[in-house]
Formats: C-alpha cells, structure tokens, sequence
C-alpha cells in the first residue's frame, strides 16, 4: 500500500503540478488511513469497503480531529481512490458515493432493538467460550465502551457492588461507566465458570482472556463480535463500534440526555456525541406531530 501511495504521490507533483504543501498534506491523510488498515486486517486497497472508510473518520473524528481535517482526508482518499482507478489499479471505486460534506451523515450504522436482542441471545448454552463471549457482548452493549477499551480490562476495573467498570479512554483518560443486573449476572457467570477454564502461566489480570490466557486484541474481539453477528443473521455491517453507536443512540431514543451520554462515552466535545441526533429523527418527527400546534 505504501507503494501505490509512493506513487500517486510522484503523480500530483510530477502530472498535476500541485505544490509540496498539498502533497505533504495527501501524505499524511493517506498514512493514517493505510495504518488504520493495516490495524483493521485489511493489507490491500482492493479489500478496503465505505464502511472501512466510514470507521476511519468516526475514528479521527473520536479522536478529536477537526471537522475541516477530517473533510480534508475524505477528499485525500477519494483522489487516491480515482487516481488507482484510472491507471488500473482498483476493481472498484467504492468512494463515489461519499460526496457529503456533512460528515455525520457517515455515521456507521446502528442495531436495532430487535438486532440487540437477537445478538445478545449468542452463543447459546454453559461452556466457558459461551460464558465469555455472552459477557463481552453484554458488558459492551451495557456501557458503550470502545473496543480497545474492554480488550484492557482489569479483573480490578470491575466493581459488581457499585455497579460500575472504571475505563482507560483515549488520552489515558479515567472514567467509570455504569452496567446492569443484566451484564452483572453475565460477568460474575463468566469470572466463576469460565475464565479460570482460560488461565494459563501467562496469564495477566486482564478480564477476558483468549483460549491462550492472553488478552484480547481490538482485532480479535471485532472477529468475535461479527461472527456472531453473521449467526443470528444480522446482514448490516458490523464494525468496531457498532455496539458503541447502539448503546449512544438507544439511550438517545430513550430520553437520555445528550451530555450524560457524552460523559459515558469519554466524549471530550459534545460535537462528537451530537452526531448520534440524526439517528433519531424518527422520535424527533413523532415528538413534532405530538406538541407542536400546527402540526
């Protein structure tokens, strides 16, 4: 991937004349989004999708880069995407259709209820792996957390009579996230039947443990949470953060408001969070018909 960055770099200097700024630009958009990737299990442009694209900039803009940078890497990546097509390079261009400025309009989409309820029913049955991988749907569901953060998980970051996991957020940030009884009921089933069958003398103190008593990678717990997904028939596309997006825009549609959301997310601009009001244009319309006088 380097490579094809290499030279469609050469290529806006050499061909189109644009100046070293705006290639130094190109360079660093199309970097972070190879590196993204690369983390992502994807090792060839070929195989990047819109939705790795979508995941991409909701990852930037997590991350707490400004909208114009953001619409600046979309651009980055469209003229790449254009460039490998014209000289044979790309199957298929899968960014025409992300022509929005309006970057929230990106926003990954969310399980319904009804998807929630049929993914949390996975794995059936008492075996360790189903004790472990029935918590780990429930407890990110229950708290909205990032991936990466229950993949760093302590046994000691769970406190069961409070009722709250404490988590490690981007920028090394504390905060603690409630749960409910029922993610509680999950993890205590877990932590007595099925993570001692885990342990091993490399063990750590991590919560979840792979069937080597190593802790999970961010990798490793996508993998797990969309074969499951592809189990109980969701054909929607299941991200990273497709749990994160349910849990925010599910307490949203619920009432909750937006600034306690922001806090249970580690969101450190509600900008960030109000991407999740769109989602809920629905209860909006319902609410409008309801109060409004003229409607």
């Amino acid at each position: 991937m380097n490579v094809l960055i290499s030279q469609f770099l050469d290529h806006t200097v050499l061909e189109r004349g644009l100046s070293d700024h705006t290639r130094q630009a190109y360079a660093s958009d199309l970097t972070a989004f190879s590196t993204f990737l690369v983390k992502a299990g994807v090792d060839s442009f070929n195989d990047a999708t819109r939705q790795h694209i979508v995941d991409f900039l909701m990852a930037e803009r997590e991350r707490g880069l400004a909208v114009s940078s953001i619409s600046r890497r979309l651009v980055a990546i469209k003229v790449f995407f254009s460039f490998m097509m014209q000289e044979g390079l790309l199957g298929r261009n899968v960014t025409e259709a992300m022509d929005s400025p309006r970057l929230w309009r990106l926003l990954p989409g969310v399980l319904s209820l009804r998807e929630v309820d049929r993914l949390l029913q996975m794995p059936p049955g008492e075996e360790r792996l189903a004790l472990r991988d029935k918590a780990i749907l429930e407890l990110l569901y229950a708290t909205g957390m990032r991936v990466s953060e229950l993949a760093g998980l302590a046994l000691a970051d769970v406190h069961f009579d409070e009722g709250y996991v404490r988590c490690l957020g981007k920028g090394h940030k504390v905060r603690i996230v409630p749960f409910g009884d029922q993610a509680r009921r999950c993890m205590e089933r877990y932590l007595c039947d099925g993570r001692p069958h885990f342990v091993k003398p490399v063990t750590g103190d991590h919560l979840f443990l792979t069937y080597r008593g190593r802790a999970f990678s961010r990798q490793g717990l996508w993998l797990l949470i969309r074969n499951h997904a592809r189990r109980v028939g969701i054909e929607k596309p299941v991200h990273p953060h497709t749990l994160r997006h349910s849990f925010a825009s599910h307490l949203l549609a619920n009432g909750a408001p937006l600034r306690v959301i922001q806090e249970m997310l580690g969101h450190a601009d509600i900008a960030t969070t109000q991407i999740y009001t769109h989602v809920d244009e629905g209860r909006l319309r319902q609410v409008h018909s309801r109060f409004h006088p003229r409607a």
